[in-house]
């Protein structure tokens, strides 16, 4: 059983002076890395968790379950021809039973993060979540977004796609960077939802 506290509750950091024994037991483990904050410890590293092994990896099994669909700034008036692709696609998302549209974002300010997510299923009322935090990074704040965005969505029932819209690709795209750096304990819930949302049937997929 997972003992990682629901994800859909608040993710807030906590003004602690000292380590609680769940803390000293993190730092005891094998690959740990913590932030050390003037405002308490909070662990960033999910060690040696299955989801980063190879040959259990996402990526390893399910590499044409997950695609990216990219804006080309270098385009000319590419904001309009994206506006344009948007509304399109939120066109058809809408008409689709199977398909649920998802938005997420985050910001910061005055050291208090906030992230948005957005749940769209055609003739269902929109789903909006709100969650802040207080001294995280931007990158946390958004993958935080998305994870509530992925676990919300994997929870409604009759879904084959998935398609989340960001503008935070860049951090989307560490979802599946298997490399050793900060933010794998949202990664390996976002990957366990995904493992199961694409084991449950062959033709369910995720786009972002």
């Amino acid at each position: 059983m997972n003992d990682d506290p629901p994800i859909h509750k608040t993710y807030k950091a906590h003004n602690i002076r000292s380590l609680t024994n769940h803390q000293r037991s993190l730092t005891k483990g094998h690959i740990v890395n913590s932030n050390i904050k003037s405002y308490g410890i909070f662990p960033s590293f999910s060690p040696l968790d299955s989801e980063f092994l190879p040959g259990h990896r996402i990526i390893d099994k399910f590499s044409n379950r997950f695609s990216f669909n990219l804006v080309n700034k270098k385009e000319k008036n590419h904001i309009k021809i994206r506006g344009q692709e948007l509304d399109n696609l939120t066109l058809r998302c809408s008409s689709k039973s199977n398909t649920t549209f998802v938005i997420s974002d985050a910001s910061i300010k005055n050291d208090i993060a906030t992230s948005v997510s957005h749940i769209h299923l055609v003739n269902q009322p929109l789903i909006k979540t709100v969650h802040h935090a207080s001294f995280v990074t931007s990158t946390e704040a958004e993958l935080f977004a998305i994870r509530c965005s992925i676990n919300q969505a994997c929870s409604l029932d009759h879904i084959n796609k998935i398609v989340v819209v960001t503008d935070s690709i860049h951090t989307t795209k560490k979802i599946f960077d298997f490399g050793s750096h900060p933010y794998q304990i949202h990664l390996a819930a976002i990957l366990k939802e995904l493992r199961s949302f694409f084991s449950s049937n062959e033709d369910n997929i995720i786009e972002f």
